[in-house]
């Protein structure tokens, strides 16, 4: 599945949105991917999810296991840890506290594993998920994304795969461009998105 084909997936899906959105981090954005759009489709996330495992088998060999981040991480977690063949665990927060396995999860000695998270943006929760496993017996190999909206500039400490690569500028509050400004913000979550 080629960049394009991804795309293509998330705009047949009504996934990838143009306007004026402050994002998770806090940045402003002209473009949201609303990747729950993709992820109510389950052919559709079985086949973007089946493309990122080859990505993730070609990079680092076979793995034993997928660790994600609650909530938005659990589902192409799922579905890349069903295509590679290994189990599927998920890092939570503990109620007002950093990233934990919890529910018994572990990755063992000698087992290998990836991170896959849905979209990368500064990789801040990737990087917490990561330092959640850093005390884990298992190896945690290296990282993979649907997308990396980063443009390959966000730093997880790990390689990071991704099966679109995307510069898409974000701007802190007090910076935005001024046609940006003139359009009323949307904050995912907080409302129906247009188009979703």
């Amino acid at each position: 599945m080629t960049s394009d084909d991804v795309l293509d997936e998330f705009r047949s899906a009504g996934a990838l949105l143009e306007g004026h959105f402050v994002l998770s981090s806090g940045l402003h954005s002209r473009v949201f991917l609303q990747k729950m759009a993709i992820f109510t489709d389950p052919v559709r996330t079985a086949r973007v999810c089946a493309a990122l495992a080859e990505r993730i088998a070609d990079r680092y060999g076979a793995i034993d296991y997928v660790v994600s981040p609650a909530i938005g991480g659990i589902v192409p977690g799922y579905e890349t840890a069903r295509a590679l063949g290994a189990r599927a665990i998920f890092v939570e927060r503990d109620p007002g506290g950093p990233f934990a396995l919890r529910r018994g999860f572990q990755i063992p000695k000698g087992a290998r594993a990836v991170m896959v998270e849905d979209i990368v943006t500064t990789g801040l929760s990737s990087r917490e998920c990561l330092a959640a496993l850093a005390s884990e017996p298992g190896e945690v190999v290296g990282a993979a994304c649907l997308i990396d909206r980063s443009g390959g500039k966000a730093d997880l400490g790990l390689p990071l795969v991704a099966l679109v690569t995307l510069d898409i500028p974000n701007y802190p509050a007090d910076q935005l461009p001024p046609d940006l400004a003139a359009m009323p913000a949307v904050k995912p979550g907080s409302r129906a998105l247009p188009g979703a």
